[in-house]
C-alpha cells in the first residue's frame, strides 16, 4: 500500500484530541476474495424524484451501488455503479432543482427501462436504502421486480441512538463517522450509505452492517386494521398505522414493515 503523508498528518492531529477529521468518502476497492458461499452482494439505491408522492410524482434520477459484504456483516468492497438521469413527463419543480442541482436541461432526452434495472439488480441479495419507507415505493412503481426483494433500510434497522450518534439523516450520519461527501445526488448518497454501513459501532464494536442485517433476519409481519372507524384513527396512528385510500391499487404495510424476507433467501 502507497504510504500517504497526508493521512500520517491527519492521524496525528486526531491523537491530540484537539481536530476533529473528515475524510471524503470514495468507492471502497474490492480487495479481498472469499468463496462465494460466504459472501453476498447488496445493493444500496437512492432515488431523487420530482417530489414525495409515488403515485404522482416520478423518478429523475435512479443510483444504485452494489457491494459485497459476508454473512457476519463486513464490506469487503463496492462493485461499479449504476447512476443514469430520467426525463419526467412534467417539468422538474424549482425546489427539487435547488435541492438536487438536477435541471430539466439535464435529464432532456434521458431515459431508464425496467429491464435494465433488472438486469444489474439480478445479483443482489438485499436492497438497502437510508429511509427506505421512500426510495421503496417509488422503485417498485417502476420496477415490480423490487418488490420480491429483500429490503432493510440504513436509517430504521441500525441502532443510531443507542450507540451514540445524534439525528438519523445520512449526511449526519456520515459527518459523525468522520466522512463527508457530496449529498442529494443518488449514486454519491449510495456510496456514502455503504461507507457508513461500514462503520464499526462505537459501543458494541460490530460493523454497522451487522447491526443491519440481524435486524433484517427478524420475522415481519404486515397488518392491516380494514373498515376500521373513523373515531378510532388516533389510536390507530399512535400505533403506527398509516392511512391507505387504495387508490394506488395495493394495499401499504403498517408501521416498520419494510421487508418481504421469507426466510428462504439467506441475507
Amino acid at each position: 500500500m502507497k504510504h500517504d503523508p497526508l493521512e500520517d498528518q491527519a492521524r496525528t492531529l486526531q491523537a491530540t484530541g484537539a481536530y476533529r477529521i473528515l475524510r471524503r468518502i470514495a468507492p471502497l476497492p474490492l480487495e479481498t476474495q472469499m468463496p462465494r458461499d460466504q459472501t453476498r452482494v447488496g445493493i444500496f439505491l437512492d432515488l431523487e424524484t420530482t417530489g414525495l408522492d409515488p403515485i404522482r410524482d416520478e423518478i429523475i434520477e435512479f443510483g444504485m451501488v452494489p457491494f459485497v459484504y459476508t454473512l457476519d456483516g463486513r464490506i469487503l468492497g463496492t462493485l461499479p455503479a449504476f447512476s443514469r438521469l430520467r426525463e419526467p413527463s412534467q417539468p422538474i419543480p424549482p425546489e427539487i432543482t435547488a435541492l438536487t442541482g438536477i435541471t430539466q436541461e439535464m435529464v432532456t432526452g434521458n431515459a431508464i427501462f425496467p429491464e435494465e434495472i433488472a438486469r444489474f439488480v439480478a445479483q443482489a441479495a438485499l436492497i438497502v436504502a437510508h429511509n427506505a419507507r421512500f426510495d421503496r415505493p417509488f422503485a417498485e412503481r417502476f420496477w415490480e421486480g423490487f418488490s420480491t426483494r429483500p429490503w432493510a433500510c440504513s436509517m430504521e434497522d441500525v441502532p443510531w441512538q443507542a450507540e451514540g450518534f445524534d439525528g438519523r439523516s445520512l449526511g449526519y450520519l456520515v459527518m459523525q463517522a468522520g466522512w463527508f461527501f457530496n449529498g442529494h445526488r443518488a449514486a454519491d448518497d449510495c456510496l456514502a450509505g455503504v461507507t457508513l454501513l461500514s462503520t464499526c459501532l462505537p459501543k458494541t464494536q460490530t460493523p454497522a452492517l451487522s447491526a443491519l442485517l440481524q435486524e433484517a433476519r427478524q420475522p415481519r409481519w404486515q397488518i392491516w386494521a380494514e373498515n376500521a372507524p373513523f373515531d378510532l384513527k388516533d389510536k390507530l396512528k399512535a400505533r403506527g398505522y398509516r392511512w391507505n385510500d387504495g387508490t394506488d391499487g395495493r394495499k401499504l404495510p403498517a408501521t416498520d414493515a419494510l421487508l418481504n424476507t421469507s426466510g428462504l433467501v439467506q441475507l
